[in-house]
Parts: structure tokens; C-alpha cells; sequence
């Protein structure tokens, strides 16, 4: 097994539609997510604002089954190749990346976060 490179006990994943390909977030983990992930196969992350240990979905319900894990050639940075339920992001958009800099909307909405945590996320 390689070696991966955490800086301040974390490392970026890189999220990606195993399918479509498309970028689907941005996240980090520790390296015990890193082992549940591969243990469990879904997808398990560290929350920086939390400061917790969460596995995707578990409050949405929204869960990514892991396909492949990839890593850089600096073994510092992870791909998840996910099969992801339902959406991605929070806001309840497809992926995190479904605005412009300029604010357009791109992305395509699957549900309302009002209806699934109570409240909007920003």
C-alpha cells in the first residue's frame, strides 16, 4: 500500500461521478475516513467546521458508493470515483460546482435542503 501524505492530519478528495465524470465536490479526510471508506465503501470524509468524522449521506440520505480511489503522484491528494445518490451538495444541486464566478446558476437542483435538514444550508 502507498503512503499518503497528510498535512495537518488531512488530505483533499477530489470527488468525481464515476460515470459522467463530472467534478461532484471537494473534501478532506483524515486517514481513519480514508480507512472507513475503504472498509465500508461509501464514502467518508473530516469535517473542518464540525471537527468530526462523517460519512456522506448520513443526514441526507444522499450516500456516494465508492467505485475506485485514485491518488497523485505526490500521494497527496485522493480521487473518489463515486456512484453518487440523490445530489452532492448541501445546497441541494447535482454537484458543488453548479454556479459561475459571475453567479449564474449552471447546475441543476435535485432537491430542497429546507425539506431534507430543516433549514437551508448556505
Amino acid at each position: 500500500m502507498l503512503t499518503l501524505k497528510f498535512v495537518d492530519s488531512l488530505i483533499p478528495v477530489v470527488v468525481q461521478d464515476a460515470g459522467s465524470r463530472e467534478i461532484l465536490m471537494v473534501a478532506y479526510a483524515t486517514e481513519e475516513a480514508v480507512v472507513l471508506t475503504q472498509k465500508t465503501g461509501y464514502a467518508h470524509y473530516y469535517s473542518r467546521s464540525r471537527k468530526k468524522l462523517w460519512k456522506k449521506g448520513e443526514e441526507s440520505g444522499h450516500f456516494q458508493k465508492v467505485v475506485r480511489i485514485l491518488t497523485d503522484c505526490d500521494e497527496d491528494c485522493l480521487i473518489y470515483e463515486v456512484e453518487q445518490t440523490g445530489a452532492a451538495c448541501h445546497t441541494g444541486y447535482a454537484s458543488c460546482f453548479y454556479r459561475t464566478l459571475d453567479g449564474e446558476i449552471v447546475g441543476t437542483k435535485v432537491f430542497d435542503p429546507e425539506n431534507v435538514y430543516g433549514k437551508e444550508k448556505k
